[in-house]
C-alpha cells in the first residue's frame, strides 16, 4: 500500500518528517517499506517566463527564446518545439541540471548560437499527458491555471525562479507499507491515518460523506438489484448519476492518484480509485444504458457461460464463480474485473455506481481459476468490512457532485444481508498486564483501544467492524502493546522449574568445535544437497543417494552420503583464490 503524506496530513493534524514517521508506523506495528519523494531525480529546473521569441537566423524550425529563469541576467535558450509563444511560463533546465532519466543539460550551441539550458516538455520531467491533460504531448509543458487555456493568467500561481517540483506539485512523497493479510483496513488512506494517529498521539479527522442528491428522480424507477447468493455477495449498494460529464479531474485529485501509484484517466474512473484508496472499498462505474433488463442479479454463473473482461480477453466461468449480472448477460466477475461493456463511455448519460462486499475466499478462488489478480481481488480476498459499503458509495456521489461530473439521482440501493452485531471481548487490565509484564494503567490501556476506533464500556471491549481479525483477549494485549510502545516493555527471561542440562551428545559436539577452535580452525557449513558428480571428483565409492524430487539444478540433486566432498569444494574455493593456508572443520549429517 502507497500512501501519500499530502493526502494523509488531511485526517491528522500533525506535520511528522518522514524518516521519522516510517520509524514510528514500523514500531507501531505497521511496517513502512520505505519512501521516495516524486522529481528526485529532477534538479535545477525552474519556472521561467519567455520574455521574448524570434526565429533561428540559420534554421526555418528553431526558435530563439529570451527567457526570465529568475537569474542575475535573462537566459538566450534555442528550441524546436512549435508551441512555444512570448509571455508563456515554462520549464527551464539550467546548465548542470538534471531532468527525468537521469541526463545532464549543459550549454550548448545550435548551429553557431548558444542556448543556456533548455525548455522542458512533460516527458523530460517523467509525466504524462493523464498528468496534466491541458499540455502538448510533442511540444514544451506551458505552465497553465487549470481552467485556463493561455499563459498569460499565470503571475500570481507561478514564482520565476521557484524550483518546478513544488511548482507543479511534482513533490510528494510517498511511504510504501507492508500490509499483512490480516489487516485490510490498513489497505486505505483512512486505514493508515487512523494508525498514525494513534502511533503519534494527534487527531484523527474525518467527515461522513453525504451526497446532496439534487436531481430529479427516483433510482428505483431506474434499476432493480437482485441477490440469488447472500452468503457470496453479503451487501451490494446501488447509486445512479445523470448527465454525466466525461473530463479531467482537478489537480489535487490527479496529484493524490500518481503520488499512491494509480495513473490518473478521467473524472468517473478516477473517483472510483480515489474512493478504493481512501476507503480500501474496491468499486465500480458502469453505463446504466448496458444494463439489459434495467436489472442487476447477483448470481453464480452458468455451466460453459463466459465473459469478456476489462482487458479484451474472453474467460469460460464455472458454477462456483460469482458474477454480477443482468436479465441477459453476465456483465462483471464479483470482486476480479468488469465486463468489457460494462465500463463508462464518452456517449455515456447515465452512470451506475456500485460498492459490495464478495466472500473472499470465493474471490481468492475465482481469481486463482481464471489466472487474474487485480486492486480490487486483492482487497475484496483479504475480507473487507461490509459495513463500509454503503460510506463508500456516499462518498463516490459526494465525489461527483464535488467534480461537477454528473447529478445524482436521489436514493440509494442497499441490499444488505450481513451481521450488524459487533464483537466483545472480556477487558481485564490485570491479565493484560500480567501477560504483557506490564504495569500500564487502566486509563492509558483505554485511551490507546480509543484511538484505534475499539469501545471500552465495563468490563468488555467492543470490536469495531473493520477489525475482524481481533478473536480475544491475547489481540486486544497486542493492540494495546504496539501502542503503548514495545520498547517500552522490559525484557525478562522467561521463568522454568528446572535447569537446562545438555546431553552427553550435545557435551560432546560442544567440547570438540572448542578443541578444533582452539587449534586454529574454523567451522563451516555446507549444503545438505550435492552433485552425483562428486564420487567421480573425488575417487570414493558411489553409493546410493537420496535423490531430490524438485531440485534447484543437476549441482544440486542429490543427499549427501559423506562430508569429505563438500570440505574438499571449500578447499579448493579458497586456493583458488589464492588462500593457501587454512584449516576448516564441518560437523554435519551425512544421509
Amino acid at each position: 500500500m502507497k500512501l501519500s503524506l499530502k493526502w494523509l496530513k488531511s485526517y491528522i493534524n500533525k506535520d511528522i518528517p518522514v524518516k521519522e514517521f516510517c520509524h514510528g508506523m514500523t514500531m507501531s506495528g505497521s511496517k513502512a517499506e520505505g519512501y521516495e519523494t516524486e522529481g528526485s531525480e529532477l534538479s535545477g529546473i525552474v519556472t521561467g517566463k519567455v520574455t521574448a521569441i524570434e526565429r533561428h537566423p540559420d534554421s526555418d524550425h528553431m526558435f530563439v527564446c529570451t527567457v526570465d529563469a529568475g537569474q542575475d541576467t535573462p537566459l538566450q535558450i534555442v528550441t524546436a518545439a512549435q508551441n512555444v509563444s512570448k509571455d508563456d511560463y515554462v520549464p527551464v533546465a539550467l546548465h548542470g541540471s538534471a531532468v527525468a532519466g537521469g541526463k545532464k543539460i549543459k550549454k550548448t550551441r545550435f548551429r553557431g548560437v548558444e542556448s543556456n539550458g533548455m525548455l522542458c516538455s512533460l516527458a523530460e520531467l517523467g509525466l504524462t499527458l493523464n498528468d496534466f491533460p491541458y499540455a502538448s504531448e510533442e511540444g514544451i509543458f506551458i505552465l497553465q491555471e487549470e481552467s485556463k487555456h493561455r499563459a498569460d493568467c499565470c503571475e500570481d500561481k507561478f514564482e520565476i525562479g521557484q524550483d518546478i517540483r513544488p511548482a507543479i506539485g511534482l513533490d510528494g512523497v510517498c511511504v510504501e507499507f507492508e500490509i499483512t493479510s490480516n489487516r485490510p483496513d490498513c489497505m486505505s488512506v483512512l486505514g493508515l491515518a487512523r494508525e498514525a494517529s494513534a502511533a503519534f498521539d494527534c487527531d484523527f479527522t474525518v467527515t461522513q460523506p453525504e451526497p446532496k442528491c439534487t436531481a430529479d428522480g427516483d433510482i428505483n424507477e431506474l434499476l432493480k438489484v437482485t441477490v440469488k447468493n447472500t452468503e457470496l455477495c453479503k451487501r451490494y449498494c446501488a447509486g445512479t448519476v445523470k448527465n454525466i460529464k466525461i473530463e479531467p479531474s482537478p489537480k489535487w485529485l490527479r496529484e493524490r492518484l500518481r503520488t499512491s501509484g494509480i495513473r490518473p484517466i478521467n473524472n468517473i474512473v478516477d473517483i472510483t480509485n480515489y474512493v478504493m484508496l481512501e476507503y480500501g472499498q474496491p468499486m465500480h462505474a458502469f453505463d446504466l444504458n448496458t444494463v439489459g433488463g434495467g436489472e442487476i442479479i447477483i448470481r453464480n454463473a452458468d455451466i460453459g457461460e463466459k465473459i469478456t473482461t476489462l482487458d479484451g480477453t474472453e474467460r469460460e466461468l464455472t458454477p462456483e464463480m460469482l458474477v454480477i449480472a443482468d436479465t441477459e448477460k453476465p456483465m462483471a466477475v464479483a470482486g476480479v474485473m468488469g465486463g468489457h461493456n460494462s465500463g463508462i463511455f464518452e456517449s455515456t448519460q447515465t452512470a451506475v455506481f456500485e460498492s459490495a462486499y464478495f466472500a473472499p475466499v470465493s474471490v481468492r478462488k475465482t481469481s486463482k481459476a481464471l489466472g487474474m489478480r487485480t486492486d480490487a481481488s486483492s482487497r475484496f480476498e483479504k475480507g473487507l468490512d461490509p459495513a463500509i459499503a454503503l460510506t463508500a458509495l456516499k462518498r463516490a456521489l459526494e465525489l461527483v457532485e464535488m467534480l461537477g461530473a454528473g447529478d445524482v439521482i436521489p436514493g440509494i440501493i442497499d441490499k444488505d444481508y450481513h451481521n450488524h452485531e459487533n464483537k466483545t471481548v472480556a477487558f481485564d487490565c490485570e491479565w493484560i498486564n500480567a501477560f504483557l509484564g506490564t504495569d500500564i494503567p487502566r486509563k492509558e490501556m483505554e485511551y490507546a483501544l480509543a484511538k484505534l476506533g475499539f469501545e471500552v464500556s465495563g468490563g468488555n471491549v467492543r470490536i469495531p467492524s473493520f477489525r475482524a481479525d481481533i478473536e480475544g483477549k491475547a489481540d486486544i494485549s497486542e493492540e494495546i502493546a504496539r501502542i503503548y510502545g514495545y520498547d517500552k516493555i522490559p525484557s525478562i527471561l522467561p521463568s522454568g522449574t528446572e535447569a537446562a542440562i545438555l546431553t552427553d551428545r550435545q557435551k560432546a559436539v560442544r567440547k570438540l568445535k572448542q578443541t578444533l577452535t582452539a587449534a586454529g580452525c574454523t567451522e563451516i557449513m555446507t549444503f545438505s544437497f550435492v552433485s552425483p558428480k562428486v564420487f567421480a571428483k573425488t575417487r570414493l565409492p558411489e553409493t546410493q543417494c537420496v535423490t531430490i524430487r524438485n531440485p534447484l539444478g543437476e549441482d544440486t540433486s542429490v543427499m549427501r552420503t559423506n562430508l569429505i566432498p563438500s570440505m574438499l569444494e571449500t578447499l579448493a574455493r579458497n586456493y583458488n583464490s589464492r588462500n593457501e593456508e587454512v584449516c576448516l572443520f564441518e560437523i554435519g549429517k551425512e544421509y
